[in-house]
């Protein structure tokens, strides 16, 4: 069990191609503040998530707790796409406040991302630092969304960090850190506050809760939506973050519908060994080494 254990907090201390930090390793480990607190506080304040970019000073940010948006240029988009690694995110930032990481960067010199994005800062200082961590997809219920019913539990990027003093795995939401309505420590959350894709999957296969119930931004939702977030977390267990472009094959929205039903019972093991990752990590990687359809990716050019 310690030797298996030791196995898994060295996978989870490798950059991946999207967290490495490159150029600017020492940078995080040396100028970025060693306590989580400090440093989730930091990382926010280089972020405007897309959505409290779209709806402006309205909402969650009428009290600008996220920070001014009239002070963001007019022609400033989502830049999901335009900087999909850690190290791309980095460099902008510099580029924009040569400074770097500081807690008082002007909104105008943000990175308008999702949590993704805030997800693979996170995990990007923490791994710099020696300390394991994980990027984790799923839904979040406790974020309230405009147009949809209460309690629907919306796709979310969350991540998950080794406490060597309390010997367990620390899950901790950066991005909804600020959210108003929050019931719990965004830094040390419960595990039954966040779902896990594994069981959204599992209940909704099973009867026990309604698919409708988890939505994804895109406006799917039921098992379609959760398989997405399955093969990200997939993925995301594996050190290989995707961006939201690229699925699973089996995933993809092109082949999903005409799955068989040995095909969804293949989901179904991998959903049920997904639901204890450390116990069944030898067997995750053997099918992440095997199985190309869970592996191979589909969507934007590929």
């Amino acid at each position: 069990m310690r030797l298996m254990q030791n196995r898994l907090l060295i996978h989870y201390l490798q950059y991946s191609a999207y967290t490495h930090p490159g150029a600017y390793a020492e940078h995080l480990r040396l100028q970025v503040p060693d306590d989580v607190r400090e440093f989730g506080k930091l990382v926010r304040a280089q972020t405007i998530h897309s959505m409290v970019f779209v709806n402006g000073n309205t909402g969650s940010n009428s009290d600008l707790r996220y920070g001014d948006m009239t002070k963001v240029p007019w022609y400033r988009q989502r830049e999901d796409d335009v900087f999909p690694t850690v190290s791309a995110m980095i460099a902008e930032l510099f580029r924009r406040d040569a400074r770097g990481f500081v807690i008082d960067r002007a909104e105008e010199n943000r990175l308008v991302v999702t949590c993704r994005f805030v997800s693979l800062l996170t995990a990007s200082i923490l791994k710099s630092k020696s300390i394991p961590a994980r990027v984790r997809s799923g839904f979040a219920p406790y974020f309230d969304v405009e147009n949809l019913p209460q309690n629907t539990s919306v796709d979310h990027w969350i991540v998950e960090y080794w406490s060597t003093s309390e010997n367990r795995w620390v899950l901790l939401d950066v991005d909804g850190s600020l959210e108003p309505n929050l019931t719990f420590d965004a830094y040390d959350m419960p595990r039954d506050v966040f779902d896990f894709p594994a069981d959204a999957w599992l209940d909704v296969r099973k009867g026990r809760i309604n698919g409708d119930h988890f939505y994804n931004a895109g406006g799917h939702s039921g098992l379609q939506a959760i398989a997405w977030e399955l093969f990200y977390d997939l993925h995301c267990l594996m050190n290989n973050e995707v961006i939201y472009w690229h699925v699973a094959s089996i995933a993809h929205i092109r082949n999903f519908p005409h799955l068989t039903n040995a095909q969804l019972k293949e989901i179904d093991n991998l959903a049920l060994l997904m639901t204890n990752v450390d116990e069944n990590f030898e067997s995750l990687q053997t099918m992440w080494n095997n199985k190309k359809d869970f592996r191979l990716l589909a969507g934007g050019l590929l």
